[in-house]
Formats: structure tokens, C-alpha cells, sequence
């Protein structure tokens, strides 16, 4: 890579070329893409004005979902359009800004912390859920959704916006902006950003925890329950919620780690396995569970 100087400073033209070596069936690869895509627009709506609309439902769990589907939201769109314009299954699309994946991606992990809080209150501790989460309580853990990924991400856009560039046009085998896919090829030694991103991660890794912990608990208190039907209702209710967890860490972190550590791992099986996450089931998950 050519050794930036200091003395030229290019605010680079970034063209996303898709997947390498899998052009010749971009058209028929976008179409689960784009399936997935509109399926995450229509059923994260319809959670979205089923809660709004429908006052039962105005409880803990149910605003949790909300706000699930809402980050759902914004991660798919902040992505999916980019990669079917490159596809052309789309025109435009605009390339998103390169801290929304990440930002939106912290969301949906806080969210989900939230929602195994709650399932645990509720199956553990059920004479308690009232007086546990209050409004003002699921208020405030609503509000650091969306503020731990803001206050994480905010140092690695201002360490980014200084990132000098050897060239002012940018090719690079992604469908969407992902961050050390972008910041690897910056002209100067970003072992600070890496480890920085590491750091973040490790919140993932947290929450993952702290979800697992809250299942362990959760699956203990179910399987003492003296009826069958008790426990059927209680997994059933928990199922969808673990599949939602499956799906967004697996890709998520496979993404994460294999960029930092440079596993050998063919690109496009990378830049596929990123996307997955994107348009995500968690919508059908979320639903099912919902109308159950």
C-alpha cells in the first residue's frame, strides 16, 4: 500500500463492488435478498401499528418489541437498498453513512437484553413484574437502547474522519459500508481503530452473556413447574426470542472477527454471511411469537 505523507489529504469516492467472483448470478442472489428485505418492511410495520393501535398491548414486552422492530428497521434499510442497486434490482440506493450498520446493529443487541430482562422478570419472578418494570423504568432502559451505541460509536466516527486515503477513488468487494472493510484501506496504521472496534465488540459479547445468564435462570424456573402446559406456554413464549438471539449474534459476530483477525475464509462467503443479518428473520420470529 502506498505510505501517505501528510501532505495530500483525499476525501475518497467509495464504489462498492458487490461480491467478488459471483457477478455472473447477482440478479437471482438479490432476490431472497429482496424477499427477506420487503418481509422485514412488512412485518416490522405491522408490529408497529399493531402495538400502537391496539391498547392491550401497551406493556413492557410489547414496547420492547417495538423498539426492536424499529432498529430492525433502520439496519436493513441503512444497508439492503446499496446492495440491490449493485445488484440492479434497484436504482440509486445511496451508499450509507458508515457508522449506521454499527449504531443500529448495537441497538438491536441492547434491545435484545432487554427483552431476556423482561422474559425473566416475568417467568422467575412474576409477582414482582408490576413493580419491576414500571413505565419510568422500560422509559429509561428504552432511552439506553439507543444511547450506549451512540456514546461507543461516536470516538470511532471521530477517529474515522481523520483517516487519510492514497487515492481519491476507492473500490472495494463490499455491498455495504462495513467498518474495517473501509478503514483497511486507509494509508496509515489503524491498530488504535482496531483495537477500539474490539472494545466495542466486547459489549456484544456482554449482552450475549447476560442473555445467556437470563435463559439459564429462565429454563430452571420453567422446568419446575408442576404442569406441562405451564411449561409448553412459557418455551413457546421464550422460543421465538432465541431463535431472533441465533440469528443476529452468529452472522453478527462471524463478521466482526473474521475482518480483525483474517481468518481464511473466501470473500464472498464473508460479504454473504455480513448481509445475513440485514434483512434478518427476526420480523417472521418477532410475529410469531406476537400473535401467539
Amino acid at each position: 500500500m502506498q505510505t501517505y505523507n501528510g501532505s495530500r489529504f483525499y476525501a475518497p469516492t467509495l464504489i462498492l463492488l458487490g461480491v467478488p467472483g459471483l457477478e455472473s448470478i447477482y440478479a437471482w442472489l438479490s432476490v431472497p435478498f429482496c424477499l427477506g428485505y420487503l418481509i422485514a418492511l412488512l412485518g416490522n410495520s405491522t408490529i408497529l401499528f399493531i402495538v400502537r393501535a391496539e391498547a392491550s398491548l401497551h406493556q413492557p414486552m410489547f414496547y420492547f418489541r417495538s423498539v426492536f422492530s424499529a432498529t430492525d428497521l433502520g439496519l436493513s434499510t441503512s444497508t439492503l437498498p446499496k446492495m440491490l442497486a449493485i445488484s440492479g434490482l434497484a436504482s440509486g440506493g445511496g451508499i450509507s453513512y458508515l457508522f449506521d450498520p454499527i449504531t443500529f446493529t448495537g441497538m438491536e443487541s441492547v434491545v435484545l437484553v432487554c427483552m431476556a430482562f423482561d422474559r425473566y422478570v416475568a417467568i422467575c419472578h412474576p409477582l414482582r413484574y408490576a413493580t419491576t418494570l414500571t413505565k419510568t423504568r422500560v422509559t429509561w432502559m428504552c432511552f439506553g437502547v439507543f444511547l450506549r451505541p451512540f456514546l461507543l460509536v461516536l470516538p470511532l466516527a471521530v477517529m474515522s474522519s481523520y483517516l487519510p486515503f492514497c487515492s481519491s477513488r476507492i473500490e472495494t468487494a463490499l455491498t455495504y459500508c462495513e467498518h474495517m472493510g473501509i478503514a483497511k484501506l486507509a494509508c496509515t496504521d489503524i491498530r488504535v481503530k482496531g483495537a477500539y472496534g474490539l472494545f466495542t465488540i466486547s459489549f456484544l459479547m456482554l449482552d450475549l452473556v447476560l442473555i445467556l445468564l437470563s435463559y439459564v435462570r429462565i429454563l430452571r424456573a420453567v422446568f419446575r413447574l408442576p404442569s406441562k402446559e405451564a411449561r409448553a406456554k412459557s418455551l413457546g413464549t421464550c422460543g421465538s426470542h432465541v431463535a431472533v438471539i441465533f440469528i443476529f449474534y452468529t452472522p453478527a459476530f462471524f463478521s466482526f472477527l473474521t475482518h480483525r483477525f483474517g481468518l481464511n475464509i473466501p470473500r464472498y462467503t464473508h460479504i454473504l454471511i455480513a448481509n445475513l443479518y440485514m434483512p434478518s428473520s427476526a420480523p417472521q420470529c418477532s410475529t410469531r411469537s406476537f400473535m401467539g
